[in-house]
């Protein structure tokens, strides 16, 4: 009776080294694949810090962390280098696709436009959507038009028929800057020229003009 009872707890205690040799032969396979590129690898949390030339990706699942070894920093994070380790960073707004540092966004996501570093769903206002770039592009509004100018050709202001007149507006000194998309500035027109400049000597419209003799009227015979 009491070898049955022996042999019993030697099954049983084999049964539980089997069970616990599989875990652990899972738990390393596991810890090998969440360790690749690590220097310091955690069975529980990962990487923990990675060989000098990659990034140290740390992210949660609950209020468990867990941390990667990546060569580029994945969408919605940017790479920091540190002397010890160099780590993705999140970038602070989550409609920023890609980020320069944490506060100052360089793409958005899809339905956003990038203005000033930051991702708005729509447009500030002095601002216009660039569908093409994802981008708030500034504007400006011009003030009113100035007179017309003198009509004047190749820097005359007479002695042609035809010649140009243009006005102009202006713009806010800080819209130019920024490279605002303005509206036409300046305008030219067509516009009639004194064709006789003052002082130029007229000639007389009858010059050159053979005179006319009048017939001679010969009497008639009375009858």
């Amino acid at each position: 009776m009491l070898w049955i009872i022996f042999m019993l707890l030697l099954f049983i205690s084999s049964m539980e080294m089997l069970t616990q040799n599989r875990w652990k032969k899972q738990a390393s396979a596991g810890l090998l694949e969440n360790c690749t590129g690590c220097v310091l690898c955690s069975e529980d949390n990962g990487c923990i810090t990675c060989h000098h030339r990659l990034f140290l990706l740390i992210w949660r699942d609950g209020i468990r962390q867990y941390g990667m070894c990546v060569h580029t920093c994945p969408p919605g994070y940017f790479g920091v280098r540190g002397l010890e380790v160099n780590r993705c960073t999140k970038c602070r707004s989550p409609s920023c696709e890609s980020c320069f540092s944490r506060d100052f966004c360089m793409k958005c996501k899809d339905k956003f436009y990038l203005h000033k570093g930051q991702c708005f769903r729509q447009c500030p206002p002095s601002t216009a959507a660039q569908p093409g770039t994802r981008e708030c592009q500034e504007t400006c509004e011009p003030g009113p038009w100035s007179e017309w100018s003198a009509c004047t050709h190749e820097g005359r202001t007479c002695g042609c028929k035809w010649g140009l007149e243009t006005r102009v507006r202006e713009v806010a000194g800080a819209a130019k800057e920024e490279g605002a998309v303005c509206p036409a500035l300046l305008e030219t027109r067509r516009c009639r020229m004194r064709k006789h400049c003052p002082g130029d000597k007229t000639e007389p419209k009858n010059k050159g003009k053979k005179r006319q003799k009048k017939p001679k009227t010969e009497p008639h015979a009375g009858t």
